[in-house]
This record gives structure tokens, C-alpha cells and sequence, in this order.
């Protein structure tokens, strides 16, 4: 990557997340609710079905159906963002239509309400539950109200519910449970009579902290790599790969702007051990928390190989690691947490997967998600991961194909509340194809970004560009020299180096007209897009 950033200001100012009102709790399943997690266990759960039963207490057009097919505990069910205070407001409330031609057995006509604690292992041990009587095929409407109805507490130690803080999913479950009878039933205006605080803004990773944009030729930057090529005991790498990592240029080195690590066939003999194949394994010398990791890189391609940019956590008990050379190794894997940003199996090519692996789940991990990209080993694509204290998104040229963020955070399913560090390399399966030689991952670059103060860029080589009119009021057209037409994202920055909104601008016959400014204050303000991956910055003032 030839061209990079000059940072010609630097702002030193905290930004400041708002914080946005409470939200309220409700689905009409006409578009217009809050509730965007349903989930039905052990039952068929559809929550845009057109109403079978229109009447005059229910006429809207989509119900959600709920279908226990005979599960045992069959139950519906969603998550709120925070959780539910009871000792201010107790009342939820639904409409329902349980038509008799859809039950079996001999289970009482009833709804119940269950309210639970999902950030426990067992989040039913402390749940509260309201049980309603129902009349078959007609609309109802159905009021639970912890501060008057009857309430059940499946601990009895439990605090009353109009006491309690504590809950953040909501069940309903007809006609018992502990049963394999069957029951249809339709739900529709689910709602709660209080709010719950709305989550904070989630954070804006701008704040460039470290990259290799690979500019100089020659070996790899060793203040920014570390070869990794000290074998496990056994003499093999783990899952049967059979090749040596070495710290030759001949597998990693740095060629007209990007970094290449090659997979060969060759004999090498290394720490007493003959293999017929090498590659380079290489650990980032930087570890961070949180933010945003956007790789560009062309994949290699044979049956046997097996790239990947991934993490792991720095405390990972790796003799032969960077970090655990440095003293760092405490924790075995999977409870270090690893991180796969991007991995590719030359014998399923192009076919490109990311996952995680944690103590609830590794190895075969169920998570994992993948994107069939046509020109993986042609092309360069973008490879980034977004990081968050509250989930890991994935995605490949701006497309998400995987976010893991799992409901109950703990040691098991979140060890990434730690400090994690980058990792390159090709492996090399046991069913290579016998005719592979050799094939080069290069990657153009790589950058992380954290939260933080978002510098004032400017460009080594400049392209003129006009803005006008300045000063503006409610419109402003940026003209940009011998630039064909394209889409480009524009981020627009105060004064003090804060970011104010972000949109995408169509470039047309050299110019992009950005409408609707009139709500900006008046002062000074920065520009900022990228053209063919150039970034520019045009200074311009709000009257």
C-alpha cells in the first residue's frame, strides 16, 4: 500500500457517548414494535402470519403464531437490551386466540408469563410466572400484573416480583408445561407498561492505532512481527499439519507494497525434524481490547492449504508464542479465546469462514459463519471484524456473514474481555495434492482502530479539490479532479475532531453534492471520503 495518511492535527478531547431516553417494550408485529429478538424453544414460532381470525377486538393484518408440536417445555420468548424494573412498573400485557381444532390432550385452557434472568446459567431458577385461564377461538386481551395477580416464584426464597430488578426475558407458554400435547395459538400488541433504559450509543472505532501498510520491501518490520516457528512438543503442528514454519524471506517478505507469506514444497529440516513443506507463522507485537481490525488480502490457493488471519488472547500458554516469550502465557486454549477473522480451505475454495472458539464451544465449532466470494484467490478483499464489549461482527467487503454475541457472557462464552493479538500464516494439511508447489496469501494491509479522538487527515500527494458554497448553509458540492463515477462514504468532522454523521454521497461526473447541512452549527468543519482507497479531507466553514 503505497500511499498512506499524514496526520496534520490532532485533537486530545474526549468524546462523549449520549446516552439515548428509555425505550419502551412492545410488538405489534406490523413493523412498528421494539421487540426484535422472538425466539421459539422446542415450538414452531412465525411472526409475520397474516391474522387468521380478524374481529372487532383484533382486525391488525400479522399475528405471530405460536405451534408447540409436543415439546416437552415448549415456551416463546424475547430478551430486552436491559432489564425490566418491577418495583416502578409490574404490567405486561397481550392479545390472544387459542382456537380449540389446534389442541390435543387434556391440559387446561391457560397462558402463562414467565419473567427470567438470562445473564444466569440456569435462568429459570429464579423466574417469577403470572398463569392467565384462556376461552378457546375468540380474541382476548390478557393483563399480568406482578403488583396484584397471583405470582409463582420457583424459588421461594425469592424476593416478590414488585421487589426486583433482575429480569431481561420474557416467556409465554400455553396450557402447562411437561407435557407432549400440542397447542396452536396466536399472539398479537405484546407490550409492557413501563420502559427500560435504552443501551448506550454503540462505540465509533476511528482512532487509527496501529497498521502495516507494507511500504518498505525486504523482510518483514520486525517491531511489528514475530516469527513463530518453535513446534509443539511432538514435533507437529496441531490438527496433523505437516508443515514447518520458518523465518526465511522465502516464505514471508514484503514486495511492492505487500506483505507475502508462501506455502512451498520443499525438504527443510528444522528442531530435529525433516518436513516436505514450509510456511510462516507471524504474531503481531501489538495486543489491544476492543475495536476494529480491517485487513485487505488475496488468498492463496491448492487442496491442503489452509490460510488464515485470526487472534488469539495474549495470555495464551503457547510455548513459542511472542507473548508467551514475553511472559504473558498463563491460560490454555480455547479459555484464551481465539478469534477467526478470516479462514480458507484450498480444498473448498472460495468458500471463506470466520468463527469463534471459546470453552462453550471449539474445535467444530458451531460458531461459525461463511460467504461464498468468487474471487477469493483472484482478487483482494476486505476482511474486517468489529469488536465490541457486547458482540463480534464479521464481515467481508462491508457484508456481514457472521455476529457472535451470545445472551450469557462468562469465562465460557466471552473470554474476549482480554487482550487479543494478530496472527498470519498458511498451514498445510495432510491431503496437500500431490501436485501443489507453491501459493502466496499477500495482504496489502492491515489497520486496527480504537476508540478515541478521530485525527484531521491529509494525503501525501494531493489531488485538488473545490467546495462551494463556502461558507455554506444547507448545501455544499465537492468537486474532486479525473475521478470517474463511484460511490464513496463521507464522515463529517467538527472542529474538534469529533465525528457529526456519516452517509454515502454518489460521485458524479467528478462532483458529489452532500444536501440537508442546515442542521449543522455554524463553524468549522472537516470533510472527509476516500477515492480508489485515498483518503482526502476538504476544510470548510457552516454559516
Amino acid at each position: 500500500m503505497r500511499y498512506f495518511l499524514l496526520f496534520t492535527f490532532s485533537f486530545y478531547c474526549s468524546i462523549s457517548l449520549s446516552q439515548a431516553h428509555d425505550i419502551t417494550v412492545s410488538d405489534d408485529f406490523e413493523g412498528n414494535g421494539t421487540i426484535n429478538t422472538w425466539y421459539g424453544d422446542d415450538c414452531g414460532i412465525n411472526t409475520s402470519l397474516d391474522n387468521p381470525f380478524p374481529s372487532e377486538l383484533n382486525n391488525s393484518n400479522t399475528v405471530l403464531e405460536y405451534h408447540d408440536t409436543g415439546g416437552q417445555y415448549a415456551n416463546i420468548g424475547f430478551d430486552v437490551v436491559n432489564n425490566f424494573d418491577l418495583r416502578n412498573e409490574s404490567t405486561f400485557t397481550i392479545k390472544v386466540y387459542v382456537p380449540a381444532s389446534g389442541l390435543t390432550g387434556n391440559q387446561p385452557n391457560q397462558v402463562s408469563l414467565k419473567l427470567q434472568n438470562s445473564d444466569l446459567s440456569e435462568p429459570w431458577s429464579t423466574q417469577t410466572e403470572i398463569i392467565k385461564p384462556l376461552t378457546l377461538d375468540e380474541w382476548q386481551t390478557i393483563t399480568f400484573d406482578f403488583s396484584t395477580d397471583e405470582y409463582i416464584n420457583l424459588d421461594a426464597s425469592s424476593l416478590p416480583p414488585t421487589e426486583r430488578s433482575d429480569f431481561n426475558r420474557v416467556l409465554f407458554q400455553f396450557n402447562s408445561e411437561n407435557n407432549n400435547d400440542q397447542v396452536l395459538a396466536y399472539i398479537d400488541d405484546v407490550s409492557y407498561s413501563g420502559t427500560i433504559p435504552a443501551p448506550p450509543e454503540p462505540p465509533i472505532y476511528e482512532n487509527l492505532v496501529w497498521s502495516d501498510e507494507f511500504d518498505v520491501d525486504g523482510p518483514i518490520d520486525s517491531e511489528k512481527w514475530f516469527h513463530q516457528t518453535k513446534l509443539p512438543q511432538g514435533g507437529s503442528w496441531y490438527n496433523g499439519e505437516i508443515q514447518h514454519y520458518t523465518d526465511r524471506t522465502d516464505n514471508s517478505y514484503v514486495e511492492d507494497g505487500v506483505l507475502k507469506i508462501v506455502a512451498k514444497k520443499e525438504s527443510f529440516t528444522d528442531q530435529g525434524y525433516t518436513k516436505q513443506y514450509t510456511s510462516a507463522r507471524l504474531n503481531s507485537k501489538f495486543a489491544f481490547t476492543y475495536g476494529k481490525v480491517e485487513i485487505r488480502a488475496k488468498l492463496p490457493t491448492g487442496i491442503g492449504t489452509w490460510p488464515a488471519i485470526w487472534m488469539l488472547g495474549k495470555n495464551i500458554s503457547e510455548e513459542g508464542a511472542y507473548w508467551f516469550n514475553e511472559g504473558f502465557g498463563t491460560t490454555p486454549w480455547p479459555a484464551c479465546g481465539e478469534i477467526d477473522i478470516m479462514e480458507h480451505w484450498g480444498k473448498d475454495q472460495n468458500n471463506v469462514t470466520s468463527a469463534t472458539h471459546t470453552p462453550s464451544s471449539f474445535g467444530n465449532t458451531i460458531n461459525k459463519g461463511a460467504r461464498y466470494i468468487e474471487t477469493a484467490s483472484t482478487a483482494f478483499h476486505i476482511y474486517t471484524l468489529e469488536w465490541t464489549p457486547e458482540k463480534l461482527v464479521f464481515s467481508i467487503d462491508d457484508i456481514v456473514h457472521l455476529t457472535y454475541k451470545p445472551n450469557n457472557k462468562n469465562a465460557d462464552t466471552w473470554p474476549f474481555d482480554e487482550e487479543q493479538y494478530m496472527l498470519l500464516n498458511i498451514a498445510i494439511e495432510p491431503q496437500i495434492e500431490s501436485s501443489f508447489d507453491s501459493s502466496t496469501m499477500e495482504i496489502d494491509y492491515i489497520r486496527i482502530y480504537e476508540e478515541g479522538p478521530a485525527p484531521v487527515l491529509a494525503v501525501i500527494e494531493e489531488i485538488s479539490s473545490k467546495a462551494y458554497p463556502v461558507p455554506f448553509t444547507n448545501q455544499l458540492s465537492i468537486q474532486v479532479e479525473d475521478v470517474s463515477n463511484q460511490n464513496t462514504t463521507l464522515k463529517i468532522y467538527s472542529n474538534d475532531g469529533k465525528l457529526i454523521q456519516s452517509e454515502k454521497v454518489e460521485i458524479i461526473n467528478n462532483k458529489f453534492i452532500v444536501n440537508d447541512l442546515g442542521h449543522l452549527q455554524n463553524g468549522l468543519y472537516y470533510f472527509k471520503f476516500e477515492i480508489n482507497r485515498q483518503p482526502y479531507s476538504v476544510k470548510v466553514i457552516k454559516n
